[in-house]
């Protein structure tokens, strides 16, 4: 079941800030091409069991409140005999063969552990997903240098784990706020966060390496129509909507004038009607 394959991997090798440098030779311990699938397996499995609480419980007829005599007399009712109103059959009584919560804990040997995670990693390295990135050092949590990282490699959609060489408060923080980027220490990296991402970002001094410093090239410019800000957005629309609302009421207004003037017109109309009988009424009652 398990696949080898003996040439050395490599893989692409960029700066903390995108610039490209030249392809590493992965380490030949960890990265030999051994895929395993049963011990990926039982890895992913056990850890998912682990995290799994079991809660779920229900009481059992010794833990119902209620039910100390019984509910009515031995003989002479015709009913049948009952001792408790904690009986299962009774509405409001204990529940038989209910869960009363359990564990679901899976312990894996040392060396499965290993196997499945070097496995894992040379899946990645293999379907050319790993990076290696020189070296994070952020003096201060930069979210928005993270986002031009990921932008420059090109993983913005993808599911992006971040191994960084030992704890890295300031590198956690400037992706915390990223949905689909984890950051943790390469040492606490299991085989289930390896397997959950589509792209695996190692820091070179976690594997062993030690790179010197490389020049940033500059960025190209994005053009003004992808650089509006979320505030200008925002502001557009408000506007457009704006002047739709305005629209819509001159429209309402024209509406309700030309339906003011129909009705207006046959009231005039019955105030002449009205007027002329009226005279007419009046050169009658004259002429009498």
């Amino acid at each position: 079941m398990a696949e080898t394959t003996t040439p050395t991997l490599k893989a692409a090798a960029y700066t903390a800030g995108g610039t490209e440098r030249d392809r590493l030779d992965l380490p030949v311990d960890l990265f030999d091409g051994t895929i395993n699938m049963p011990v990926m397996h039982q890895a992913v499995k056990a850890f998912l069991g682990n995290q799994r609480l079991g809660l779920a419980y229900t009481k059992t007829r010794g833990l119902v409140t209620g039910g100390n005599q019984k509910p009515w007399k031995q003989k002479g009712t015709g009913r049948a005999r009952q001792g408790s109103r904690r009986a299962p059959h009774f509405v409001g009584g204990g529940t038989v063969f209910g869960p009363t919560g359990r564990k679901y804990n899976q312990t894996v040997p040392r060396q499965i552990r290993q196997l499945a995670r070097k496995s894992a990693f040379n899946a990645r390295a293999r379907e050319d997903a790993l990076i290696v990135i020189d070296n994070f050092n952020y003096d201060a949590p930069n979210t928005k240098q993270m986002v031009s990282l990921l932008a420059a490699l090109g993983v913005t959609d993808k599911k992006v784990l971040i191994l960084t060489d030992g704890m890295k408060p300031n590198v956690f923080l400037s992706a915390r706020n990223l949905q689909r980027t984890h950051v943790m220490p390469y040492s606490d990296v299991s085989t289930y966060h390896i397997l959950w991402s589509d792209v695996v970002l190692v820091e070179s001094n976690a594997l062993g390496y030690e790179l010197a410093a490389v020049d940033e090239k500059p960025r190209a410019a994005r053009p003004k129509a992808e650089t509006k800000s979320r505030g200008a957005e925002k502001a557009e629309r408000k506007t457009a909507k704006a002047a739709a609302k305005s629209s819509n009421t001159h429209k309402a207004a024209r509406k309700a004038a030309k339906a003011a003037g129909k009705s207006a017109k046959p009231k005039a109309a019955a105030k002449s009607a009205k007027k002329t009988s009226a005279r007419k009424s009046a050169g009658k009652k004259k002429g009498k």
